[in-house]
């Protein structure tokens, strides 16, 4: 039978293990609900009162649960699951970083002046500084112009993953600006390392069907 506890119990720390514990002992959430079911102590959170009571289980009881074939059993079933999910995630981002590294980008070549009038429009849309220069805004143009290619990115879930294509993708975007317009390959060069991010807050305004990539100002 489950007990209740307002306060936290010194005890319960040495003879008590929370979710938290079990998941560091190798245990997932489907093998706490099947193999322990009700947890053996309820107790108030410390820290939030309006939190629901952290669920404690008996030591003891999950050590002999541990001891069992069907744990053995139940747990294996989760590695490989586990290790499955890790393989197909290591796969997609592979398989993604390739696609990148080997998509042609193709830039819109654009007359001097046709690109310079964009340019002109984009920062006067964005409200951005007239002290900034004018290269910033004719290579945000073409960035988002080439946006059709973020769609390669779909599907691809994980933090770090996501960063390093997303990287891999702002540099041979640039890359490829630089080489359509080499007079533009220095500011290129300025803003292809991991700093540039799109511009936080309201969504940017729309140009056509694509989104305006925000330069980001010099601090």
């Amino acid at each position: 039978m489950t007990t209740y506890e307002r306060d936290p119990d010194p005890r319960a720390h040495r003879t008590h293990l929370s979710a938290a514990g079990l998941r560091a002992r190798g245990w997932t959430a489907g093998m706490i609900r099947r193999l322990l079911g009700e947890p053996d102590l309820r107790r108030a959170n410390p820290y939030f009162r309006t939190a629901p009571p952290t669920r404690l289980y008996s030591v003891e009881r999950v050590e002999a649960v541990e001891r069992s074939e069907e744990f053995r059993a139940v747990s294996a079933v989760a590695v490989r699951r586990s290790g499955a999910v890790r393989e197909a995630v290591l796969r997609r981002r592979r398989e993604v970083l390739a696609r990148i590294a080997a998509e042609p980008i193709e830039v819109p070549v654009l007359a001097p002046e046709e690109l310079a009038a964009l340019a002109v429009e984009l920062r006067e849309r964005q409200g951005g500084s007239r002290q900034l220069p004018l290269a910033l805004w004719k290579v945000a143009c073409l960035r988002h112009r080439l946006a059709r290619y973020a769609d390669i990115l779909d599907g691809l879930s994980g933090r770090t993953g996501r960063v390093a294509a997303e990287q891999l993708l702002r540099r041979r975007i640039h890359a490829s600006i630089a080489q359509a317009y080499p007079d533009l390959a220095e500011e290129c060069a300025d803003r292809s390392g991991p700093e540039i991010q799109v511009r936080s807050g309201s969504p940017p305004p729309m140009i056509g069907k694509l989104p305006v990539v925000r330069p980001q100002e010099p601090p």
